[in-house]
């Protein structure tokens, strides 16, 4: 049974895996890819991660340390790489209307 839930639990993140995937593709710009992809990925590495750790239990305090350690590093990485294509002016899809970091920029230049 627990070989069961350990595997579903694989199969779901896989699946959150894939949708990152997906989403890097079809996004139309960098920091819509940026997103995606790192909330997408993010689930699903800690999804797999836990089902190894049903699966696995002698493996669970390792994997723990790597779920902690996904869960700090992705988010950090996407919104280092969101900064610094700011920073750059690479361009947004005509289709994102608000970016609230140029707005507080504006504010702070004009202050």
């Amino acid at each position: 049974m627990t070989e069961l839930i350990g595997s579903l639990v694989i199969l779901a993140g896989s699946v959150f895996l894939f949708a990152a995937g997906l989403g890097v593709l079809r996004m139309p710009d960098s920091y819509n890819r940026i997103q995606t992809g790192t909330k997408a990925s993010t689930l699903g590495t800690i999804l797999v991660l836990l089902g190894l750790c049903v699966y696995h239990p002698a493996w669970t305090g390792k994997l723990l340390l790597l779920v902690f350690f996904v869960l700090l590093t992705n988010p950090v990485s996407s919104h280092a790489l969101a900064r610094a294509s700011h920073a750059r002016r690479i361009p947004r899809s005509d289709k994102t209307v608000i970016d609230r970091l140029e707005e507080a920029e504006n504010r702070a230049g004009d202050a």
